[in-house]
């Protein structure tokens, strides 16, 4: 049987070769607990170190800025409930928007629950947050502002840098969710004014269950999770060295390969979405033309029905879609909602990504597939 083109990067990317070669000694002999004073800690120990370097190297910080966590979502919990508890004496306003990933929402709409007030901000139809909604939501009680790098449905770039002279301008911490753009596009924590930034690992070709949070020097966060004293003290729990050691690979690797990344993948999106413009009537492109993720293509099919397009693509083709059916009824993703898509256009939206591992001939064998399944409906 043949594999069916994995168009679902954003979702998960596969590990790659090296990292996964750098991973196993770990677990295999080099089975050590990193914060043991025996032997056996002392190669665990420095695989953490060295990966700490790497992840820093590819956002440009300092090492003991970073702190390993079990994944994105937990490092957005951390970055949020953590700021917010040791600021609650200044006050307990947050502003985020209303197309973050439900890593952050959820956990807003959690501590409104504890008391806190939060502003979701609106976003323009290509799923950009605007300034002025920004500088007309800052309170005097507000203590952060978290704002998603680069949306991962749509893939719309938000102006992290710009949102974040307006927070320091007013003694606000800024946080930013980068899962999907670390590895994409560069991420520079000084250039984007990040006073924390979420990482997932197995968005870069790492493995699943590591992440990272950077809080940057003189950031007071409280804990997360309590415990032993690993992590610099910030974040308990015996260290995932094989995770730890891969999620390091895979950024030192991203690092290298950047450029060449955001050329290929640009060119292979680009391409899909031309030929199916081309071929199918009523396509329309969802999120900004030109700030945007050059992997990532989200694409509604007018009069279609996402979820029958991917059961007829699903042996082929492995995409996401951005509607979900339920007895009820058809329920929209909260981005394309937030973005205004009509209905007819919203029920019958794809997400395609491409990534390090698609070719050209994936991309034609797509459109094909593609073209096929919409004629069919």
């Amino acid at each position: 049987m043949v594999q069916p083109i994995y168009l679902d990067y954003n979702g998960t990317t596969p590990i790659d070769s090296d990292v996964f070669e750098t991973m196993l000694p770990f677990m295999e002999h080099s089975f050590g607990n990193p914060s043991s004073s025996n032997f056996y800690g002392i190669i665990p120990k420095k695989a953490v170190e060295t990966a700490r370097r790497q992840v820093a190297g590819l956002i440009n910080c300092k090492s003991d800025e970073i702190i390993f966590t079990s994944g994105g979502t937990e490092s957005n919990n951390h970055a949020i409930k953590g700021i917010a508890h040791a600021m609650v004496d200044r006050g307990k306003h947050i502003i985020t928007s209303m197309i973050e990933h439900p890593a952050v929402i959820e956990v807003c709409r959690f501590l409104e629950k504890m008391g806190f007030s939060v502003t979701y901000l609106p976003v323009d139809r290509d799923g950009l947050v605007s300034l002025s909604s920004v500088t007309e939501a800052i309170r005097p009680d507000t203590v952060l502002i978290t704002i998603m790098h680069a949306n991962n449905e749509v893939g719309t770039i938000q102006p992290i840098a710009e949102i974040s002279r307006l927070a320091h301008e007013r003694g606000i911490i800024m946080h930013t969710d980068a899962a999907q753009s670390t590895g994409k596009i560069p991420v520079d924590v000084d250039k984007l004014g990040a006073d924390l930034l979420s990482i997932a690992g197995h968005k870069l070709y790492g493995p699943k269950g590591i992440g990272v949070l950077y809080i940057r020097k003189n950031i007071k966060v409280e804990k997360f999770c309590h415990g032993a004293g690993q992590e610099m003290g910030k974040r308990a729990g015996t260290e995932n060295v094989a995770g730890i050691a891969g999620l390091g690979k895979a950024c030192e690797i991203a690092l290298e390969s950047l450029e060449n990344y955001m050329t290929e993948t640009k060119i292979l999106r680009d391409m899909l979405y031309k030929e199916l413009k081309h071929k199918i009537k009523g396509v329309k492109l969802n999120g900004h033309r030109y700030k945007r993720l050059p992997n990532t293509l989200s694409l509604s099919f007018k009069g279609m029905d996402a979820n029958r397009l991917l059961k007829k693509t699903g042996l082929d083709v492995a995409a996401s879609a951005g509607a979900a059916c339920h007895s009820g009824g058809v329920e929209i993703s909260h981005v394309l909602q937030a973005m205004d898509v009509p209905m007819e256009l919203a029920r019958g939206t794809l997400r395609f990504s491409v990534g390090r591992m698609t070719t050209a001939n994936d991309i034609r064998r797509a459109v094909e597939v593609i073209v096929g399944a919409v004629n069919e409906q």
